[in-house]
């Protein structure tokens, strides 16, 4: 399983989703915004700007607060100017961490994610020394009971790269560039997935236990925790086992 998508998991069963919706509204609307300034507020020729709505309607979010952030968007954001960046480094046990950030202020955000990095028994590193080991792909997620054949047929029918049988689901994996087209054949066929993204997928894992494992989950926390971070990947494998001495 994907380290970005075990880290969902884990956060289900620590039942921290919940208690961090208002922070995940947040991130959303910056995000919607700054798709909508960068390629106009017009979701349908706008695949980022799709992606983030899509991934707010998901999230539950008011339909009047989605289309606040896009005419915020395609208003200019007067006053705000946000920068995108990408920092990179090692989690505990060589983990490799990558850390997409949308922020006003660079010098704040490179201060907060490096103290992370340290306090968690990390280290921040230059740029490109991790994300070579990552591959940027749609991935989407259906449970154990959807009917994998099918799945497997109508997913590659539709352009997906690879559909794989995990642990507790299936994933879907696809180019981003055919993401969308793929989730919404698959919706056509009747199929309902438990989640759709473009994410970073690690080529290789690095297993995971007692210490190196908890310092790695607080630092997700705290990096997912901060207002300037939109997404963290990172390439840990914690086992079931392990996760439940932790619980």
């Amino acid at each position: 399983m994907s380290g970005h998508n075990k880290w969902s998991t884990i956060k289900h069963k620590k039942g921290a989703a919940d208690a961090k919706r208002g922070k995940i509204f947040t991130k959303l609307i910056k995000e919607i915004s700054v798709a909508a300034k960068l390629g106009g507020g017009d979701p349908n020729g706008n695949p980022r700007l799709r992606t983030a709505v899509d991934k707010a309607k998901a999230e539950n979010m008011p339909k009047d607060n989605i289309e606040r952030a896009i005419k915020k968007g395609t208003g200019g954001m007067e006053g705000v100017i946000y920068e995108e960046i990408v920092y990179e480094g090692y989690g505990p046990g060589g983990v490799a961490v990558l850390v997409e950030v949308l922020t006003d202020n660079r010098n704040r955000s490179v201060s907060d994610i490096r103290s992370i990095f340290t306090k968690c028994n990390g280290n921040m590193g230059e740029a490109g020394c991790v994300s070579w080991l990552f591959d940027k792909k749609g991935l989407i997620v259906f449970p154990k009971q959807t009917d994998f054949d099918k799945l497997f047929e109508v997913a590659l029918e539709a352009g997906a790269d690879d559909v794989a049988d995990e642990e507790e689901q299936y994933e879907v994996l696809t180019d981003p560039t055919t993401f969308i087209e793929v989730r919404e054949a698959l919706e056509k066929a009747g199929f309902k997935y438990e989640s759709a993204e473009t994410t970073m997928i690690p080529q290789t894992m690095v297993k995971l236990d007692g210490k190196n494992a908890e310092n790695m989950l607080k630092m997700m926390d705290r990096l997912e925790d901060n207002d300037d971070v939109q997404n963290v990947y990172a390439n840990f494998d914690i086992s079931a086992e392990e996760m439940e001495k932790m619980m």
